[in-house]
């Protein structure tokens, strides 16, 4: 399962949305659509319904709009130091907002720092979503791509049994494609762990939100999720032995710590809300 803990460690997690440059293209539709117009186009060729209006698309076809991760770093004495991190940093900044700004600075400092990554379903989502357009954007990130050998030798982000990129989902739940019903998603192993889920937004909304213009709603709920994939992991870690009781209840606190800090800056004062939902879900908490 889950071999050892590597410092640096990211907890990531990315969100996406369907791509109006990607529907011009792929079905030559003329420049005077809306971007809303393409979009609705992308959806109803991807197999929308009355019931399913906005159906899960091809990777390919969707721009990654937000990318979160936890970091954690082992200090010389093994507690952890944490920064919960994101991009664009400055949702109102276009520059930042650009595909290639946040794409190509994640993949550029994954292969400069290295670390362990965790995500939730992030062999079959995350990880190829970044690969896939990275790709059609004519991206390079030849540190992120290099691989040893042999997995053991070095740092190695694509082999199926490589400790730098772990799938909590996949150690959950077994290899293969989540087909929706047999997979427990991130939200239903989240709360049933007493971890926030989906409390406020879901994905599907993710792409009415950034056509709307709301980035700085999308960044947050991707803050929100890379969390919950990090207590997860902690949890997860706890399971298989890495950590003790006591260092859990550790790991645990010193989030939360973290957390109260953040969220009396201006910021970062959205952390209050993640905050008020786990400690809804203690089983000590009022009914």
């Amino acid at each position: 399962m889950i071999r050892d803990i590597k410092s640096p460690l990211w907890a990531f997690d990315i969100e996406w949305a369907p791509d109006p440059v990607a529907g011009r293209r792929l079905y030559d539709l003329p420049a005077a659509m809306s971007d809303v117009e393409v979009v609705g186009e992308i959806w109803k060729r991807g197999g929308a319904t009355e019931e399913n209006p906005t159906p899960f698309l091809k990777l390919i076809q969707c721009r990654v709009v937000s990318i979160a991760a936890v970091q954690r770093t082992a200090r010389k004495d093994g507690s952890p130091d944490l920064k919960l991190l994101w991009l664009p940093r400055d949702a109102k900044d276009a520059a930042q907002r650009e595909e290639r700004a946040i794409v190509a600075r994640f993949l550029d400092a994954v292969g400069k720092n290295h670390p362990q990554l965790v995500g939730y379903n992030s062999q079959g989502s995350d990880l190829r979503i970044l690969i896939q357009r990275a790709i059609v954007g004519g991206f390079s990130s030849p540190e992120f791509c290099k691989r040893p050998a042999k997995p053991w030798e070095g740092v190695d982000y694509f082999a199926r049994d490589s400790d730098w990129h772990l799938d909590l989902m996949q150690l959950l739940c077994g290899w293969g494609r989540a087909d929706g019903k047999s997979h427990a998603t991130l939200h239903e192993a989240a709360v049933l762990s007493g971890i926030p889920g989906k409390f406020e937004t879901d994905g599907l909304e993710v792409a009415q939100l950034w056509l709307a213009g709301r980035y700085r709603e999308i960044v947050e709920y991707n803050c929100f999720d890379a969390l919950t994939t990090y207590l997860l992991w902690l949890r997860m870690a706890h399971f298989v032995g890495l950590l003790h009781d006591t260092a859990y209840e550790s790991e645990q606190g010193a989030l939360k710590d973290y957390l109260l800090e953040e969220a009396e800056k201006p910021e970062t004062a959205f952390l209050e809300r993640y905050l008020d939902e786990w400690d809804r879900l203690q089983p000590d908490a009022a009914t």
